[in-house]
């Protein structure tokens, strides 16, 4: 039988941020304008117990006093999801790479297209930093918490989203 799904709302600079998971395991963090947020149902218990540390490092994150989360969590997917977010959650603050560099770094170039996917399925943004992913051409694509969510997080990292071009020439501030 399947523990109780435990959640918390977090305000943070990008907006409120729901988490939550089976047992207060973090399972997922979504942004309040995602496409594939969950809304919080009937059945759920609102307990802020199980994620203290998550909200402490995002709130440490979000005061710049924090590049590296370290947090427990627990990633729902197929074994290739699991491998481009592991991929993602290598990618160090302040830094950006490709789809193309991801699928490389999996062993299959051709692959770009599946690591947008999975991307795009990621559970975990901010934490499993989907934000940091480019396309190819250097340009700003697609985010599922929106691309003024996505354009914030990357300053906030000072890394100008204006100029990237690629992730060997970033162009930082800051």
């Amino acid at each position: 039988m399947a523990e109780p799904i435990l959640y918390w709302q977090m305000e943070s600079p990008v907006g409120s941020l729901l988490m939550g998971g089976e047992g207060g395991q973090l399972d997922f963090l979504h942004f309040p304008e995602s496409a594939r947020r969950r809304f919080i149902e009937p059945e759920w218990h609102e307990d802020p117990t199980p994620f203290a540390e998550v909200r402490n490092q995002l709130s440490a994150y979000f005061a710049r006093e924090l590049t590296v989360f370290d947090v427990p969590y627990r990633l729902n997917g197929s074994d290739f999801q699991k491998a481009v977010w592991q991929q993602l959650a290598a990618i160090p603050f302040g830094e950006v790479k490709s789809y193309g560099d991801i699928a490389q770094a999996l062993g299959d170039k051709g692959a770009s297209r599946a690591v947008g996917m999975a991307n795009n399925a990621n559970p975990i943004p901010i934490i499993v930093p989907c934000h940091r992913v480019i396309g190819a051409d250097g340009k700003l694509v697609g985010f599922g918490g929106g691309m003024d969510t996505k354009i914030w997080l990357l300053e906030h990292e000072s890394i100008d989203p204006r100029s990237v071009k690629n992730p060997d020439q970033m162009n930082l501030f800051g």
